[in-house]
Parts: structure tokens; C-alpha cells; sequence
């Protein structure tokens, strides 16, 4: 508790002790009392000890990481409030991490899990009814593709992550409206499970001919980093687009971190430690974590941001932004998530991701049921596994790289790309979209000619588009 002048208050507040409390046995059990605190309280006093925790592992201190985690364990639940929601995939991802220093061990534990396609197309699914970032998305590429394919007779659409085919049936009813008629119609997609594809096909070729479109659907199943550009068959005369949702980040990984062993070696980060807990008097997680609570960290303004380029920049990313570049498409829309979570330390990332990923739980908090299974489906298998990797990777396993909007600005130009704003129209069909979902916490932002999709006021997925320089 500290007034503006830097001296301390007294106060009556559980909270005042909070940061002054060390973690070993001799503590007293904080449960009891640990219920009769209000919502906004438990929530910082949980986010205090995932901060500790996440110091301890940082820095290697196995010891009150492990009585750090077993506290938090009893506090946090897959199915409670928000704050103990999401603090039960952040001390699972902590977890995670200590356990892959020891990699006979991760494997062992590890040996058996299976990815069940079906289920990985269920939660796919669940994300885009729950949620309105992905129709956002879709409405504004499909509106920038038909102002650039004006008087185009032959369209070659390239989908990078294929997985939607909501998307392109849009699309469709657009381009058949069109007064001069459809054009001849080409949609590559990629993706690595084939069964994704035969669905997308299926859906496709059955609308364009019920609307009478000439289309072509061109599969190709492959992992995008390892995509043969042969197989994309782009033909001269067809205008070219091409569609990246949530896919580029994961090429971000420098060439020093792709030479580096995958199993994490717990050494000190510098660690950030939690000096101070303000009294709290928020509604929901996001508004609770944009306090000042972290040694005067505030990610929101984090320097980084608008910093150049780094000189280690991912060559694998140069080289696929230049393949994409080389087919000189007409347009390329990119989405992607608009948070900083590429930081080279764990307490950068572990902040940054309790900012955005508190937001996410938010959106679900203000309407969706707590005992919903969908719900409690999307939190483990989708943000779940994405905090894991987020927290407990490095190097190349480590694939959810997300940065800011500014930095793809800059790495997009780097690349011979040049910023095509998104048109009033496009813009003006994603607010009342916005509108239309029944919810009042999510905006959309004009930014460099760019669309930022927000919780409340924080900034969660970016859609920008791009052409060719000369």
C-alpha cells in the first residue's frame, strides 16, 4: 500500500501483507480465510504467488517452486472463477516447465498423449461461435479480396491454414453478386491433417455449384514450414491472394534459438519480483491485471514495442515472407495476435501472457457458464496449450511467438510489402458485427490503416493488408 508520495498507508486489507509473505512450510495455511476474501483480492493474491512461483523457476530455486506450486494448486480450479481458472493453466505450464529439464522424464509422462483430430476440429469450432475475432477476420478479408479483384476473371485464393471453410462461402455469395459475373475461381489450401481438408472440399465444391461458380479446390496437406511452393501451382494471368490467419508468428524463432537443445535449462532470467499489491475495486481479470503490481512493469508500454528490429531476426521468417513475396500476389491479409509474447525471458513472457490471456478468460467470464464443457474445452485445449507453449518452450518447439502489430508493420515493409489501409466499408461491416454479438466489451480499432480487435481496452488480434512494392 503506497500513497502518491511514495510512503505506506495502513490498512486493514488482507492484501497489505501479501508481498511480505515468503513461501516455505512454516506458513500457516492461507485457505481458510482465502474464501471469505472478495473476488478482485483472491485474484491478485493468486496472481502474487504465480509470480513468485514463476521467480523461483526462473531462477532455478526447485525447492519454493515446488511449495509455490502446491499452494497455488489449492487455490487455483479449472472451473472457478476466472483468476483461479487461468491460474490453473499458468502453474500447469510452470510445471511443464521444470518437468522438461528433465527430458527422459517429460517423455515418459508425455509417451501416451494423443491429438485426436475430431477433438482438435470440435475446439477449432467452439472457438469461432464463442468468440467473434475469426468472423472479424473473415469480413474484412473477404471485403479487401473483392475491392482488389475488381474485374478479375481468374482468382487463385492461397489459405494458409485451411481450416475454415465458413470463410469462403462468404465469399462466394459476394462474388456471385458480382455485375459482371464470378470470376473463375482457384482456392489452395493448406493444412496438415487431411481430413480438415476433404471437409473444406466438400463444403466448397457443393456452394459453388449451387451458385454456379467455376471453381477448382487445390488440397495440400503439409505443415506450412515445411510447404512445397511447386504445389501451389500459381498459373500467370490469375490475380493472387493469399490468406494468413494465426499462422506467420510461429517462423519468428532466430537462427541462434533454432541451434539451441529443445529441453529447457532453468538458469536466472533477472527475474522481476513483486514489490507491492494495490487494493483492488475491478470487475474483471483484465482491469485487475492492468494495475501497477510488478516493480513498475506495465507490458502495455513496454519499450519493446516500438524498438527495431532486432539483427537476429528469423531468417526462416525472411525466407517465407520472400517465397510469399516471389508469387506476387495481388493482396495478402495477415492476422494475427496482437500481444507480446516473444520476450527472450520467462517473466516477460509469464507478464505479458497473463495481460492478453486474462482478457480471453474475461470474454468467456461476461458469457458463457462456468460449468459449460464447451467452455472449460476451449480454455484447456485451445488457450491452455497454447500458455504452455508459451511458458514451458524454447527454441524451435516454441511456436507461439506472438508480437504486436507494430513490429509486423515493420517486418512486413522489410520484406517489399506495402500497408493497403482496410476500406471504410470493410471497417464499417466489422463494427456492426461487433455490435450485433449481444456483448459490449469488444471494440475494433483503426491503427496505421489496420484493424485491432480489443477486450474492453486491450488489444488482442490484428488483421492488416498488404501488396507488392514495385
Amino acid at each position: 500500500m503506497f500513497q502518491d508520495d511514495g510512503s505506506s498507508s495502513v490498512t486493514s486489507s488482507p492484501l497489505q501483507f501479501f508481498s511480505m509473505m515468503s513461501l516455505s512450510p512454516s506458513i500457516g495455511s492461507p485457505y481458510s480465510w482465502f474464501r471469505e476474501l472478495k473476488s478482485e483480492e483472491r485474484g491478485l493474491y493468486l496472481i502474487h504467488l504465480l509470480l513468485t512461483c514463476a521467480n523461483h523457476v526462473a531462477s532455478g530455486n526447485l525447492e519454493n517452486a515446488e511449495i509455490a506450486l502446491g499452494q497455488i494448486s489449492h487455490l487455483a480450479s479449472a472451473d472457478g472463477d476466472t483468476m483461479q481458472r487461468i491460474a490453473a493453466y499458468f502453474t500447469e505450464a510452470l510445471a511443464h516447465r521444470i518437468i522438461k529439464s528433465w527430458p527422459g522424464l517429460h517423455r515418459a509422462l508425455n509417451a501416451t498423449k494423443m491429438s485426436l483430430v475430431s477433438e482438435e476440429i470440435l475446439v477449432r469450432k467452439l472457438f469461432f461461435e464463442m468468440f467473434p475475432f475469426l468472423k472479424v477476420a473473415f469480413v474484412l478479408t473477404n471485403q479487401a479480396i473483392i475491392e482488389a479483384m475488381v474485374g478479375e476473371k481468374m482468382v487463385h485464393v492461397i489459405d494458409l491454414n485451411a481450416a475454415y471453410p465458413t470463410q469462403w462461402l462468404a465469399l462466394f455469395q459476394c462474388l456471385s453478386a458480382r455485375p459482371e459475373g464470378p470470376p473463375h475461381l482457384r482456392i489452395t489450401g493448406i493444412h496438415q491433417q487431411k481430413e480438415v481438408l476433404d471437409q473444406m472440399a466438400h463444403r466448397l465444391i457443393e456452394e459453388a455449384e449451387r451458385l454456379d461458380i467455376p471453381f477448382q479446390f487445390n488440397p495440400i496437406v503439409s505443415k506450412l514450414e515445411n510447404l512445397d511452393v511447386e504445389k501451389l501451382r500459381v498459373k500467370t494471368g490469375e490475380a493472387l491472394a493469399i490468406s494468413s490467419v494465426l499462422q506467420l508468428h510461429s517462423f519468428l524463432a532466430s537462427e541462434d534459438e533454432l541451434r539451441k537443445r529443445s529441453p529447457v535449462t532453468l538458469k536466472n532470467s533477472n527475474g522481476l519480483h513483486l514489490q507491492r499489491v494495490s487494493q483492488m475495486n475491478q470487475n474483471t481479470l483484465g482491469e485487475l491485471l492492468e494495475k501497477d503490481m510488478v516493480n513498475g512493469y506495465s507490458p502495455s508500454l513496454d519499450s519493446t514495442l516500438s524498438s527495431p528490429l532486432s539483427s537476429t531476426a528469423s531468417t526462416k521468417m525472411d525466407y517465407f515472407l520472400n517465397t510469399l513475396r516471389s508469387l506476387s500476389p495481388k493482396l495478402m491479409v495477415v492476422m494475427e495476435q496482437d500481444s507480446n509474447h516473444n520476450g527472450s525471458t520467462l517473466m516477460e513472457r509469464l507478464l505479458e501472457a497473463l495481460y492478453s490471456y486474462a482478457a480471453l478468460f474475461d470474454c468467456l467470464e461476461s458469457n458463457v457458464s462456468r460449468t459449460s464443457m464447451e467452455r472449460l474445452k476451449v480454455e484447456k485445449m485451445f488457450f491452455g496449450e497454447e500458455i504452455k507453449n508459451i511458458i514451458a518452450c524454447e527454441g524451435a518447439e516454441r511456436k507461439e511467438r506472438h508480437e504486436k502489430l507494430a513490429k509486423w508493420i515493420q517486418r512486413l515493409d522489410l520484406a517489399g510489402f506495402g500497408n493497403v489501409p482496410l476500406s471504410y466499408h470493410g471497417m464499417l461491416q466489422a463494427r456492426r458485427l461487433l455490435q450485433g454479438y449481444g456483448c459490449d466489451g469488444y471494440k475494433i480499432m483503426e491503427e496505421n490503416g489496420c484493424a485491432v480487435i480489443c477486450w474492453q481496452d486491450r488489444p488482442l488480434f490484428s488483421v492488416s493488408a498488404w501488396k507488392c512494392r514495385k
